[in-house]
Parts: C-alpha cells; structure tokens; sequence
C-alpha cells in the first residue's frame, strides 16, 4: 500500500490543451480528432532545439515544463517516463530502412529508444536527477506511480511522473489496440496521503476483472478529475486489480 499526494498535472490531447477542456472530456469521454495532436507544443525552446524532438517528446516537454516552474525550486527533480509503447513511429522508419537495405541514421536511432525522452528533458533542463524509463504492461501507469512513490520513500521531496502515447502506425494497429489517441499526462507528486494506491493478485483466473472501456492512464485521469472517492483498475489483462482511493 502506497500513499501520496499530487499537486499539479498538465495533459495534452488533440483539442484538449486546458485543464477546463480535461474536465468536459472526463464528464463526458470521447476520442478527440486530429492528424497533428500535439501540432504546437514547446514553441518555447529555440527552434534548433525543438526540430530534435518529436511530437510526442514536444508534448512531454510541454506538460512537464509548467510543473518544474511549480515545484517549489525543489532539487533535485527526479521523473518517471511510462510509456507501453514508446515511440512507434520512429521505429517503425527505421525498420522499414533496414528493409531497404540503407543505413541508420545513429541519431534517428539514439532518439527511437524508450528512455530518449526522459534523457532529451535531462539535457534541456540541466536536470541530473534519477529519470526511469518504463515499459510495462497495461498497468504500467500504476507501475510508474510505484516507481514515483519509492523515490519520495528515498528522501526525494517531489517527483515528477509522465504517462505518454502516441497513435500508432496503421501497420501496427491490429496489435496495438489500447491506445484509443495519442496523449500526454503528467503529474506531480509528493509526500503525502491525499491519494492511495494498493495491489491484489487475482489468483482466480475466472474472476478476472471486466475489461475497461479506457486504457488505465487516461481512467486514472478521468476518475481523478472527477474527483471518485475510490475505483478499481486492471492489470495484466485482469489478473491484477489496483485499487486506488482517495484518503481525505
């Protein structure tokens, strides 16, 4: 059982930049539209420095740096990077050069690894914290909130945790089916007891929780937003069930 508190986040979907715009889709959830999602983002950093990164690393970048300005100065400032898919598109290319036989761009590849993102806002920032990179199953938010938690237990007074996907590639899509739109969420956390967060092992394989109609990044956020005094959450396709609350 785990117990802490977060007080800022940040999210961007295609259409939902704001967190009033957060708060209308959680009431009523929809799978917002968009060819460019995160089209925008990070216009604060030197454009040399923003042709680097993706559209999802721009949109890490602009969740995450609102929160550094909230973090009470607080150094340092680990961060978790959970995503289950990272960075498709860019591995899908390189993919299809080795098919055709050319050479690799080592700067296409260095950036197409999981935790580029989380080395990209080191660099940037001049952070040189603790920053994980995960790649779990389908409750890998829960997992990065374990990982958050343990490195406040440490002696860390804030962390900061980010939750990312993107759309996948259509050649991917029959195997990637829990990424509904591309998203980015971050939060900030510290020591506290607002939220909790505990894990019970289905040993019953026919009492496997229901499926979920949203994947267990974006019903965290929608639960949160509404403010659900308590709700249950699946892991490893229903073997696992998270039960979250909230403690005051």
């Amino acid at each position: 059982m785990l117990d802490f508190s977060i007080t800022h986040w940040q999210a961007r979907a295609a259409s939902m930049q704001s967190a009033s715009s957060w708060q209308d889709w959680a009431r009523q959830p929809f799978c917002p539209a968009g060819d460019k999602p995160f089209a925008g983002c990070a216009d604060f950093l030197p454009a040399m420095q923003r042709r680097r990164l993706s559209d999802l690393a721009r949109a890490v970048l602009d969740c995450v740096w609102p929160l550094m300005e909230k973090s009470d100065n607080h150094r340092p400032l680990p961060l978790v990077f959970v995503s289950r898919h990272g960075e498709t598109s860019r591995s899908f290319e390189l993919l299809g050069t080795l098919a055709a036989n050319e050479p690799l761009s080592p700067t296409a590849f260095c950036l197409s690894v999981h935790n580029a993102i989380a080395g990209q806002w080191s660099m940037l920032c001049g952070e040189k914290a603790e920053a994980v990179a995960l790649a779990a199953e389908d409750d890998g938010l829960e997992q990065g909130f374990m990982e958050a938690a343990l490195l406040l237990a440490s002696g860390h007074s804030q962390v900061l945790l980010v939750v990312a996907e993107e759309a996948p590639p259509l050649a991917y899509q029959p195997w990637i089916d829990d990424v509904p739109f591309a998203y980015v969420a971050v939060f900030l956390l510290k020591t506290g007891s607002d939220l909790r967060l505990s894990l019970q092992e289905r040993s019953d394989h026919s009492n496997h929780m229901a499926p979920q109609q949203w994947p267990n990044p974006l019903s965290f956020l929608r639960h949160f937003l509404l403010g659900t005094p308590s709700w249950q959450q699946s892991g490893a396709n229903g073997a696992r069930c998270w039960q979250w609350a909230r403690t005051l």
